[in-house]
């Protein structure tokens, strides 16, 4: 008893006096902190609480998915697949042989405008089963050389397309494979021009791509992965492959081609005329063109909506069992009062 006393008042000395010195005791200089003394808010969630937490939710987040879902239907869209239906029909069977081959690639479509469509129009190229975020793809690029004519034998990270007699400029597998298809597009013989500036970041453009960098031995080896790039422009200015050089994260994916700066009406006939150059088939991959308008949310994506009615509706659904629950059996330690501290003394 004397000794546990004598402990209870060297610890009652302690706190108190936590400026005393300590010799060399290896006891922890004493804080309301450490010794997790610091007030502290601990509510109780009562019924009534739980119920009002689920409903505000509810109240929330269900007009914004009901608003979210309507500016993504009002997003026309228009997707064309185009992969197998540009290949000749006695080609199909060798689709690899045939796109690798010299033959004439040139391929005609018609796409028929269903709703009014308001410029600016956004034309993507869409890539299916195509994996830009492979470890190894995505680490085959030099930063340094893209951004300084400096570092134009910075190489070392962009196996196997580093050098090929001298320095790839811009080198890896990413710029290698640059997307090549090209569209143009036409409506009653009225030629539509795609504009292809400011399609990619613009602190890409500032940043990441020199001014001063240009093009250089680029597609010069025996296998060519995609496009070729003028060597007499910067690849600050070129924006495709600045729009393909920022990798995506997921295997099926879109990228910006250009905008399309007219209006088109219902019943349109849109007609391209492409040509079918990349090389999709070796990896059972597709293509698809796209036309699409925005909205203030963006492009048509109906997952955000989605997603807002759905916890929406599961928070309203919670709310209305639980106020049942309450209603027909409440539990008594819902309420605080019947807690053993707020009982009167003698109480049951």
């Amino acid at each position: 008893m004397s000794n546990n006393a004598a402990s209870s008042s060297a610890g009652a000395n302690g706190s108190a006096h936590s400026a005393a010195p300590r010799g060399n005791s290896k006891r922890p200089k004493y804080s309301k902190f450490t010794q997790q003394e610091l007030p502290a808010c601990k509510p109780i969630l009562t019924p009534r609480w739980v119920i009002s937490a689920f409903m505000l939710v509810s109240i929330i987040f269900i007009p914004i998915g009901v608003v979210s879902l309507f500016a993504s239907r009002d997003v026309v869209e228009i997707v064309d697949r185009y992969d197998t239906e540009c290949i000749p029909e006695q080609n199909r069977t060798d689709k690899v042989g045939y796109i690798r081959s010299s033959a004439n690639t040139t391929c005609n479509r018609t796409l028929k405008v269903t709703k009014h469509m308001k410029q600016p129009i956004y034309v993507y190229y869409q890539l299916d089963n195509f994996y830009q975020n492979h470890r190894r793809y995505v680490k085959s690029r030099s930063d340094e050389q893209l951004r300084s004519p400096s570092g134009e034998n910075e190489t070392s990270t962009c196996k196997p397309e580093d050098t090929n007699g001298a320095a790839i400029v811009p080198c890896g597998l990413i710029a290698w494979s640059l997307f090549n298809d090209t569209y143009s597009f036409s409506r009653n013989n009225e030629q539509l021009h795609v504009n292809k500036k400011g399609i990619s970041w613009k602190s890409d453009r500032d940043h990441k791509f020199g001014k001063d960098v240009f093009p250089k031995n680029f597609q010069n080896g025996s296998l060519i992965g995609g496009a070729s790039l003028n060597a007499s422009i910067p690849l600050s200015e070129q924006e495709d492959l600045i729009v393909w050089m920022r990798t995506a994260a997921l295997p099926t994916f879109r990228k910006l081609y250009g905008k399309i700066q007219k209006d088109l009406q219902p019943d349109d006939e849109i007609h391209v005329i492409l040509q079918n150059n990349y090389n999709t088939y070796s990896f059972n991959g597709k293509k698809k063109l796209v036309l699409s308008t925005t909205s203030w949310l963006g492009g048509k994506n109906d997952f955000l909506g989605i997603a807002y009615l759905t916890v929406g509706g599961l928070c309203f659904f919670l709310a209305m069992c639980f106020t049942v629950v309450y209603l027909v059996k409440p539990r008594r330690l819902g309420d605080p009062s019947y807690l053993s501290w707020n009982r009167t003394p003698g109480g049951h």
